[in-house]
């Protein structure tokens, strides 16, 4: 009996007649050269110098539930429903001694407001039991919070602790692909493509200036590419100009009504 052959004496095996070779997907790749990103958050930096959220909060418990009832509805809708909420219930014990019951009467007029008030009041049963009533700054124990995923996990860590993070919605999301920043099927590829080439001066506001840019200019049906600052960079193939708007600070946007 003859011994086999070891691996690396194998001969490859010839393709067949008429096959198609085989291809390897890339991973998209920014467009942008890190000169060209560099410019670009440097003017979003001139245009907002201190960008903010357009949730309405008074704490870190206050913003996390914000975010958790955001999902599916809009910033006015939540404000709307949480400035008296918020007015008599800005703690999980609070929260809690409210009840499922009257939260859901605070937020009714909120989509799919039953399985929120459900999640409101069970997040905030998981703070004061593992937590001692305290928002974490960690998103692995924010992630195990009911009705908390990733993206809320990462508006909170933005807002309330300052730190480093990039949550990828809707506008983000068009943006990254529409532009070619950091294309990706996914919010979480696109979430790595941002983190990856935006410089670290400007990750501590770049998760707003990209949703206000989303919001207000690249918008999702036709961007407002005129008002844009950036369009003399940008590469989409969607734009209609080259010249970019001028650079001037704009007034913050008061929270939304």
């Amino acid at each position: 009996m003859t011994n086999p052959k070891p691996k690396d004496q194998l001969k490859p095996k010839k393709p067949q007649p008429g096959a198609k070779p085989r291809r390897i997907s890339k991973k998209p790749a920014c467009l942008y050269s890190p000169a060209e990103v560099h410019e670009i958050f440097r003017r979003f930096a001139v245009q907002r110098p201190e960008p903010k959220g357009e949730l309405e909060h008074v704490n870190a418990f206050t913003l996390l539930v914000a975010v958790v009832l955001s999902a599916q509805a809009t910033d006015i809708g939540v404000n709307k429903a949480t400035r008296a909420l918020f007015a008599i219930a800005d703690t999980p014990q609070k929260m809690l001694a409210l009840g499922e019951a009257r939260v859901g009467e605070y937020i009714r007029t909120i989509g799919l407001w039953r399985n929120k008030a459900k999640n409101v009041i069970a997040l905030s049963q998981a703070l004061i039991r593992d937590h001692g009533g305290a928002v974490p700054d960690n998103r692995d124990q924010l992630v195990e919070l009911p009705g908390v995923g990733r993206k809320t996990a990462n508006v909170v860590l933005n807002m309330a602790f300052g730190q480093h993070t990039m949550a990828v919605d809707t506008h983000i999301f068009r943006i990254g692909n529409r532009i070619g920043l950091a294309p990706g099927k996914t919010p979480e590829q696109v979430e790595a493509g941002l983190m990856k080439v935006i410089p670290d001066e400007y990750m501590r506001h770049a998760h707003h200036w990209l949703i206000l840019h989303g919001r207000y200019v690249c918008k999702a049906r036709k961007p407002d590419c005129p008002m844009c600052v950036i369009a003399d960079i940008c590469k989409s193939a969607e734009k209609t100009t080259d010249i970019p708007a001028p650079l001037v600070p704009i007034e913050p946007l008061a929270a939304a009504q």
